[in-house]
């Protein structure tokens, strides 16, 4: 029988694959493996339907044998097996799926379970295989049947001698190059690697013939016992075959759950949190997912990817799955299995993404809801969780404008100053005093120093609550949150802060409306300023700078360590403590020797930038007007 030429679109495809568009060559062997999985399918379930086929299940199995010398790798199956017109329809256009039609004839019925279409995975052996050849006997029939090809050029079919049903695949591999070592798949360490990394859970058993060593003791010339190695071959059983995520959660060990999460996803250290989870409806799923217990070394590097592994039916589709996961819970590793998704060449890429979206949402919702059960049940697992991932979620909140706040504002911690440790903005709101509106909060490099800054204490003098926020992220995430069960915040450093009574407004506003003209003077020597005056908040310290405006100092620090550092600066207002004996020097200045005040002033004001832990511009200036006031 002469060359036939393959149709056009089938033709092209084949192009692709010889010249290999996929960089993952590997994916041949689970592309094949998966068509012998849906042959042998085919098969067991005809014979539910068909009395007359008297099969086994511990029967079925797909067979690798790997030949060095000859540089052939063959996959056998007994599955169902492909008549002449079947191998031409199948192999020869690849518009024509068996598989596919197989589940539309049968579409009404309950117990397909088919991954894949035959006839599209296949055409990947041609990124590794210089020539294939297919033999294959069809249930019922009475001749088995070869298909041959080496590339684009067509391809034969002709009777040949074939004794059992299922089907052969031989693939005769390309010669290494210089980028390319096809010989790595002649290698028993590889083949192994690849079907547990692709096809573990195969339901069928997938053998291999492995050598292995084992010694041998044998007398030498003096009849001295020596031992010596022979080599022997094990018909091995590759893939695992039963998922453990399609387990009862009930059946399984804490231990089985941490191997498999140690060995699968290479963490040394056990999971914080495994989610095992299912949905039914009109997308199917299981999943199982892990919070790890500490915070990967590249997370925060490029090289790091977030994602699910993403089976369909067992079967790996992809490694890193990342539209199964938001990015403020990239953190969260483990799998998704559904039979229900549309894939398309190769299992590489899904053709719609609805299923995907409504998986992605499903699991989204879990993995907030465990992070909720644990916040409320295990308050110390969770401050752990949060130490390692609470930026994560704080990065969720900030951004696409805040689209995500309200899913995530109820999982973040601030340090408290009433209680010293780690709360909510609901435990902060439900404890809160009678007429208070505002949830206070003060920004510094860490706990100690924005205890030491003067408005706090002036704060908590007063007996309210302020929240320390000591990460970069923090102040830009409560602007976007904005309020808080109808509670804005406040910043304690910021010059708007109101906290008086109306006779102490009053009383304030007198002094500095009295004192006006010895401000401008201050002002004069400090421009960098919006103003200067007196204030009643400070308690016993003299000085602070407190910030107008949306731009804070301590924001002002991070924009400006940023690597496009723009020079931001916080519009900030010098306040001077109108009960500090400091207040009655630069009164006294004022009459008698106004180019001493502005001295003071500069002091005064570079002292307020060390507070805030901000730089003194010029640090020689300040300790020589210093020095000159202490030689005096």
């Amino acid at each position: 029988m002469g060359t036939r030429e393959f149709k056009a679109e089938s033709k092209r495809l084949l192009d692709l694959m010889i010249n290999s568009i996929y960089t993952n060559k590997e994916i041949f062997l689970r592309e094949l493996v998966s068509n012998a999985s849906d042959a042998i399918d085919k098969l067991y379930y005809k014979s539910l339907t068909d009395s007359n086929i008297k099969i086994s299940k511990d029967d079925l199995k797909i067979q690798i044998d790997i030949n060095k010398e000859g540089r052939t790798i063959t996959i056998t199956d007994n599955g169902i097996g492909m008549t002449e017109k079947e191998l031409e329809t199948n192999l020869g256009t690849i518009a024509k799926s068996g598989s596919l039609s197989f589940k539309e004839e049968n579409e009404k019925k309950e117990d397909i379970d088919i991954i894949g279409q035959f006839g599209v995975g296949f055409y990947s052996a041609f990124m590794v295989s210089k020539e294939v050849q297919v033999y294959s006997k069809a249930y019922g029939e009475e001749k088995a049947y070869c298909w041959k090809s080496k590339g684009v050029e067509g391809y034969e079919i002709e009777e040949c001698e074939k004794e059992d049903v299922g089907t052969k695949i031989i693939l005769y591999l390309k010669d290494d190059t210089e980028e390319e070592n096809y010989s790595t798949f002649l290698d028993d360490y590889t083949i192994k690697n690849i079907i547990r990394k692709y096809s573990d859970y195969i339901r069928v058993p997938i053998k291999m013939e492995v050598e292995h060593q084992r010694p041998k003791e044998t007398l030498n010339d003096s009849d001295e016992k020596k031992t010596e190695y022979e080599t022997y071959k094990e018909n091995e059983t590759l893939n695992s075959m039963i998922p453990i995520w399609k387990k009862n959660k009930s059946d399984i060990k804490k231990e089985e759950y941490n191997s498999f999460y140690t060995d699968k996803f290479g963490d040394f250290e056990e999971p914080a949190k495994v989610i095992h989870t299912s949905m039914e409806g009109n997308v199917s799923y299981n999943a199982l997912l892990f919070i790890p217990s500490r915070m990967p070394y590249d997370y925060y590097t490029k090289e790091f990817e977030k994602g699910l592994q993403l089976y369909s039916n067992g079967v790996l589709i992809m490694d890193k799955c990342s539209d199964l996961l938001p990015d403020y819970f990239s953190f969260v590793k483990g799998l998704v299995d559904s039979q229900d998704l549309s894939l398309n060449i190769s299992r590489e890429m899904l053709q719609h993404d609805r299923q995907l979206k409504i998986i992605a949402k499903s699991i989204e919702k879990k993995i907030k809801s465990e992070l909720e059960n644990m916040l409320k049940l295990n308050r110390e697992e969770y401050e752990k969780f949060f130490k390692n991932f609470g930026n994560q979620l704080k990065f969720g909140i900030y951004n696409d404008y805040g689209i995500n706040k309200d899913n995530l504002q109820d999982l973040i911690l601030f340090y408290s100053s009433t209680e010293k440790k780690l709360v909510t903005l609901s435990e902060y709101v439900g404890r809160m005093k009678e007429r208070q509106d505002k949830i206070y909060y003060a920004a510094g490099e860490s706990v100690d120093k924005i205890d030491m800054l003067p408005q706090v204490e002036g704060v908590k003098d007063k007996g309210y609550e302020i929240l320390y926020l000591t990460d970069d992220i923090d102040e830009f995430v409560i602007q976007v949150i904005f309020n808080y069960q109808q509670k804005q915040f406040a910043n304690v450093c910021a010059n708007n802060l109101d906290l008086d009574s109306k006779e102490e407004k009053e009383e304030l506003q007198k002094v500095n409306e009295e004192n006006k003209d010895m401000f401008e003077i201050m002002k004069e020597a400090i421009s960098e300023v919006q103003s200067v005056r007196f204030t009643h908040k400070l308690k016993n310290h003299p000085v602070c700078l407190t910030s107008e405006g949306a731009i804070s100092v301590e924001m002002e620090k991070t924009l400006n360590a940023m690597p496009n550092n723009q020079n931001i600066k916080a519009q900030t207002v010098l306040e001077i403590n109108e009960s500090h004996p400091i207040a009655e020097k630069i009164k006294d200045l004022y009459n008698t020797n106004k180019e001493e005040l502005k001295k003071y002033s500069k002091i005064l004001y570079n002292g307020a930038r060390l507070i805030e832990g901000l730089n003194i511009e010029n640090p020689t200036e300040f300790s020589n007007m210093i020095c000159d006031i202490i030689s005096k």
